[in-house]
């Protein structure tokens, strides 16, 4: 194993952090692959909405499943790609000119219009994260995705710029270096799922990600290969346990069990004749109901999370432009019947997306729709390394020569292209 070439990523979630250390084995920038060495998870109480509510809970949870991961991997590591996302989360495209210089586009001209366009000015209560060149434009032909080496006089560029919110960030990274790790750099987390579940083809056609998490359902739209637009709902998984827990009453724990044991999101797959057993409590003693009961429930919480997804995407202007279909990822789409309930409500293809491509190593372990992100986050990282910039090696860094740097080297990293969304 080469400690210099692995990374760790990081996906704190509303109800579970997960921790995935793996090594780079390949070294194309586009498309390196990884070999999944570690996994670790956490139960995850610090977090509302995906955003840190209790600083001291949601360490103890990065602790657990970072140690977990370094265990299963037999290495320690010092550095962390963490996931963020939530409804701070805001995304704007930016335009920038630029004069050529020479007889024809060179790279110097194309950074000179990109850094134009990145030059926004940011309010004081957000944080740049992520800068994405979408086209270019020589003279007057639009549509360029690679400029260098034409002729013309006049390069313009449009950029999306995705911001979030400071203090949302700030708490991450001080649970993550709580810890004593570094956050090498935050990730959205639905473009990390993007990279691990999307194919080259789908972001091409025009497709839907929506990652059903248990407390948001966050929404990111690509067409013509690049991201359009970002969006999230504020429902998910604990949603759809709350009205197990209201609808049959009983308890939140139970509920989880049931919805894990019997549930399905589409209730024409329910056989009619089968009947489940309630956990029994003192007062009501033994309960039986049907299965499409439990199913119904589930069935009328998903389907109004999609269409809420639906109206985001067609306010957007996108619902008429998704000719690859839906994908759904996150730990809450691990339901049967989540892919046909999508394809019903949204009228188009839709699949239920896991990692598979590009992992080798311990990559059956992380063959889950709930793994998305967090194999998205280690594939950013590889692609990072292969692009030459950092990695997570080494040992674990003590708390004091974890912080001071850490935020200067997130503003050099975030501020570099990245041509793989």
């Amino acid at each position: 194993m080469n400690l210099d070439r692995l990374v760790a990523g990081l996906d704190i979630g509303s109800a579970k952090t997960t921790a995935v250390i793996a090594e780079v084995v390949g070294d194309l920038p586009k498309h390196p692959t990884v070999n999944i060495l570690g996994v670790g998870q956490a139960r995850t109480t610090g977090l509302r909405r995906g955003v840190v509510a209790d600083i001291d809970e949601t360490t103890r949870s990065i602790m657990k499943a970072m140690q977990d991961a370094e265990r299963m991997a037999g290495a320690q590591v010092q550095t962390v790609y963490a996931g963020i996302a939530g409804e701070h989360v805001q995304a704007m495209t930016s335009k920038g000119i630029a004069s050529v210089t020479g007889s024809e586009i060179s790279k110097a001209d194309v950074d000179r219009a990109n850094s134009v366009a990145r030059a926004q000015a940011i309010p004081q209560d957000r944080e740049l994260i992520h800068a994405i060149p979408q086209e270019y434009t020589v003279d007057k032909n639009i549509g360029i995705r690679d400029p260098i080496g034409m002729i013309g006089t006049r390069l313009e560029t449009e950029m999306y710029l995705v911001t979030i919110g400071s203090s949302p960030a700030m708490n991450l990274r001080k649970a993550v270096e709580k810890s004593g790790y570094k956050v090498g750099e935050l990730v959205l987390e639905p473009l990390a799922s993007a990279l691990s579940v999307l194919t080259e083809d789908e972001k091409e056609l025009g497709v839907c990600l929506v990652e059903m998490g248990a407390g948001t359902t966050d929404v990111a739209v690509f067409h013509e290969g690049k991201i359009r637009h970002l969006g999230t709902v504020n429902y998910g998984g604990n949603n759809v346990t709350s009205d197990i827990v209201h609808g049959l009453g009983v308890t939140q724990a139970d509920a989880e069990r049931l919805k894990e044991a019997y549930g399905c999101a589409y209730e024409p797959m329910v056989n009619h004749s089968e009947i489940i057993k309630l956990p029994s409590t003192v007062a009501q003693g033994d309960r039986e109901i049907p299965r499409e009961l439990l199913a119904h429930i589930i069935h009328q919480r998903t389907a109004e999370i999609f269409e809420l997804v639906m109206r985001d995407v067609d306010q957007a202007g996108f619902l008429k432009r998704l000719s690859a279909g839906v994908v759904v990822t996150g730990g809450a789409a691990a339901q049967p019947g989540t892919g046909e309930l999508a394809s019903l409500v949204f009228g188009t293809g839709a699949r239920v997306g896991e990692p598979g491509e590009f992992l080798g190593g311990l990559a059956d372990s992380v063959q889950a729709p709930r793994f998305s992100t967090v194999v998205g986050l280690v594939q950013y990282g590889a692609h990072r390394l292969a692009l030459g910039s950092g990695s997570a090696k080494g040992k674990r860094l003590s708390m004091s020569t974890a912080a001071p740097s850490m935020d200067k080297l997130a503003q050099r990293f975030k501020t570099w292209l990245q041509d793989f969304f």
